[in-house]
């Protein structure tokens, strides 16, 4: 499929961005490169995030990362640490933390429109001080993600004002919802497992593999 009016130069980007026009000078304004009380704040009443990460080729890859609300250990102005709980052991942000450091997250809280973006880099951890300062439900994470703030800043709201993303009433009704065991029974090699298989797996690893 041929694709029309993509931007591939800078020249043709610049010409963009003239077109699109200035951010305000509080948008263009408000990035800092530590974190102050407000991001503390902000993180330490956090439950979710998501991290960005790439290759060495550039390749990106984001991974969602949840627990009890300020699960994320700040340690000073600009460093935090991200306990791994446990998961699929695919490790694909840890694959790509080693090859190319610079990570990207935003920090959700329920309810909330805005988020807290912070860039940095990023380095597998291990120190016995910071897995004792993050055990949950009795269990001691056996690595973490140590990561060095450059940039922080607020985003706005408009995305989930858009989406609609926190009522409830526009949810979608359970039984309507994409069937995660129906799509990995379609994408994975997973020999003679039936759906029913794979959503009991599932489950069981929900229930009894958290932590």
């Amino acid at each position: 499929m041929a694709f029309t009016e993509i931007i591939t130069s800078q020249n043709e980007f610049e010409a963009f961005c003239e077109e699109v026009g200035k951010p305000s000078e509080m948008a263009a304004n408000k990035v800092i490169s530590y974190l102050d009380e407000q991001c503390v704040s902000f993180i330490q009443a956090s439950p979710f995030l998501t991290m960005a990460s790439s290759n060495k080729e550039g390749e990106c890859d984001v991974t969602p990362r949840g627990d009890d609300r300020g699960f994320v250990h700040v340690i000073d102005a600009h460093h935090l640490f991200i306990p791994e709980r446990p998961g699929n052991k695919r490790m694909d942000s840890a694959h790509n933390i080693i090859e190319n450091p610079h990570v990207g997250l935003i920090f959700f809280i329920p309810g909330l429109g805005e988020t807290l973006r912070v860039n940095g880099e990023a380095f597998i951890c291990r120190d016995p001080s910071l897995l004792k300062a993050c055990v949950a439900k009795g269990k001691t994470p056996r690595f973490g993600v140590l990561v060095r703030v450059n940039e922080c800043y607020v985003h706005c709201a408009k995305a989930f004002l858009r989406s609609s993303l926190w009522k409830p009433e526009t949810w979608v009704e359970k039984e309507e919802l994409p069937s995660p065991a129906r799509m990995l029974r379609a994408h994975a090699t997973v020999g003679q497992q039936t759906e029913q298989d794979i959503e009991r797996s599932l489950q069981e690893s929900y229930t009894k593999r958290l932590y």
